[in-house]
């Protein structure tokens, strides 16, 4: 694809990164096929191929109205496009770029510009989200039923395991997961501890950096980057042996602090290391001796939702499913694997109808089998689905430790 920058953005950092994600771009439209927004709206502009040109008018000049911002915020960011092009188009990227760059170029609507505003304050703040969180669960037997599906149950977490092993690998607790899914981190601990690796969590750590990132706060999310190095610093020098990630949106993120950090001149280095030790749960336990791991109680027919982070963007679709099967996890058939289901982070509330329409087709797709439960590997996908699921939704180590 031929380019033509203007000036402003030619000769920025962000500028030629986007303008050599452009030219990689052959306008073929495979990524059509599998994009979730496209196939729901049937609009060139709601799929990647549009975007695409969008994206270059803005960046070569064009003027950019409200329908432009339109068919880029309708974007899940999904990156399912990318595991169907044939030409490398790192979409995500150029995403994040862009809109970052219309952000400062033109101005949100008030109601707008507060309710990201919101988002980007409440939900990478554990605490605070946790406080929210809980007065949601203590009022939702009188919440209005379009409010209540919002709000998860609330759940307990089991004990942490309380011996220490000769290997050990970090873990992130994260923003939203401690409060909401407590039992995640306790039951990868557990199942860890019995094959004798101590999972151990930096109480400095927080919010992966995704939130504000994604929302084009992009400086408030490397500022996030920047504390989470410091805070497993200690731990990968003293020799832990990997970053164990049990949400996969954590996990997408914390992968690409290398190349977000690339620049930083005393980051630099410490972000390629922290991303090299990173690695998805599902993708690290097949390393390991699986054979303790059988379930012992028969958690019935189980339909496996893969995230769009962990099969798009950590290129790791089909290992969560192997190391289920090798546990003895009898798997149900579901269809359309490869579309969002619509929860994108801070999607379902930025774009509410369509993001329920996704779920509709999701939902649809994970119980053809008429599976006795669904399990996934990302926190946000687990709420989402969890909220409309006709069956119990949880994390796919649980049923590991169980």
């Amino acid at each position: 694809m031929q380019t033509n920058l203007v000036q402003q953005f030619a000769n920025t950092p962000e500028g030629r990164e986007a303008e050599a994600i452009l030219r990689a771009c052959v306008h073929c439209g495979f990524c059509t096929a599998t994009c979730p927004t496209y196939q729901e709206l049937n609009d060139e502009r709601d799929g990647p191929r549009g975007r695409i040109y969008l994206m270059k008018m803005f960046l070569e000049g064009e003027p950019v109205t409200e329908k432009t911002r339109e068919h880029l915020d309708r974007c899940l960011t999904c990156r399912s496009c990318e595991t169907t092009c044939p030409s490398g188009v790192q979409y995500g990227r150029l995403v994040d770029i862009s809109r970052a760059l219309i952000e400062r170029e033109v101005p949100r609507q008030p109601r707008d510009r507060w309710l990201r505003w919101a988002l980007a304050r409440v939900l990478p703040n554990r605490h605070l989200f946790g406080v929210l969180l809980r007065l949601g669960q203590l009022f939702r037997p009188v919440l209005p039923p379009a409010l209540k599906t919002k709000v998860p149950p609330r759940k307990h977490a089991s004990p942490w395991p309380t011996a220490r092993h000769n290997r050990i690998v970090l873990g992130l607790a994260g923003c939203v997961q401690p409060s909401a899914t407590p039992n995640t981190n306790a039951a990868a601990a557990r199942v860890l501890d019995r094959l004798g690796i101590t999972l151990v969590e930096a109480t400095e750590a927080g919010c992966c950096g995704a939130v504000n990132y994604h929302l084009s706060e992009h400086e408030r999310g490397l500022d996030r980057m920047r504390r989470n190095i410091d805070a497993w610093w200690p731990a990968i020098e003293a020799g832990a042996e990997a970053i164990v990630m049990t949400a996969s949106g954590c996990g997408a993120m914390v992968q690409d602090y290398g190349h977000l950090l690339k620049d930083d001149p005393v980051y630099a280095a410490k972000a390629r290391r922290v991303s090299e030790l990173c690695i998805d749960l599902g993708a690290f336990l097949l390393k390991q001796d699986l054979e303790t791991l059988r379930v012992g109680r028969d958690p019935g027919k189980v339909a496996f939702h893969c995230p769009c982070t962990l099969q798009h963007a950590m290129k790791q679709n089909g290992v969560v499913e192997q190391v289920l099967t090798r546990a003895g996890v009898t798997l149900a058939e579901t269809r359309d694997k490869h579309l969002c289901c619509g929860s994108a982070g801070t999607y379902s509330v930025l774009q509410p109808d369509l993001s329920q329409r996704l779920l509709d087709n999701k939902l649809k797709a994970l119980t053809v089998d008429n599976p006795d439960r669904i399990v996934t590997a990302n926190i946000g996908c687990q709420m989402h689905l969890e909220s409309r699921a006709p069956v119990p939704v949880q994390h796919w180590i649980e049923l590991l430790d169980a």
